[in-house]
């Protein structure tokens, strides 16, 4: 979910293309349409929230997805739902609380791609829960609930020696 506030006032917007673009400093790109709430109001602040939905908001996530903050208070509409916000500690837009991680950014790089307009943003403050984070892909939300095992040690091994056996000169 990405959050701002400015001219459109308070938004909440979900955001399927949303990357982690860079560590060190830490910048997250976001991908937003033309004419959105969410594009006019970080344009004019230059800040923005990312919030990782755990998976207990669902709700959340279709709700923000499924208007526009041109035409609807979702924050409102989130708030009756009793979905929890809280103010940013270095950003003036809203955060999700109970969100599997919230990062507050400030606009660094405005790139007009295709039909919409990358915002990178740098990481200025952050937090995580602990909560399981909720994935959506084709359509459906889906839970990230097993973990996938490193290769053996052994395994490890052997690919270093292929790789080796591979290493251009």
């Amino acid at each position: 979910m990405i959050t701002s506030d400015g001219p459109n006032g308070p938004n909440i917007m979900a955001a399927e293309w949303t990357h982690h673009v860079s560590y060190s400093p830490g910048l997250i790109a976001v991908c937003v349409g033309f004419g959105k709430a969410t594009l006019e109001n970080i344009q004019k602040t230059k800040e923005f929230g990312v919030n990782l939905t755990s998976v207990n908001q669902s709700v959340m996530s279709n709700v923000a997805g499924g208007s526009t903050g041109k035409e609807v208070d979702k924050i409102g509409t989130l708030k009756e739902l009793g979905f929890k916000f809280y103010n940013g500690k270095k950003i003036k837009a809203l955060m999700v609380e109970d969100a599997a991680l919230n990062a507050e950014c400030r606009l660094v790089k405005e790139i007009t791609l295709g039909d919409h307009v990358m915002l990178v943003g740098e990481v200025i403050e952050a937090s995580a829960s602990g909560k399981e984070p909720l994935a959506y892909h084709k359509s459906m939300y889906w839970k990230l609930d097993k973990n996938i095992e490193r290769p053996s040690e052994k395994e490890q091994s052997r690919i270093k020696e292929i790789i080796e056996k591979h290493r251009k000169n």
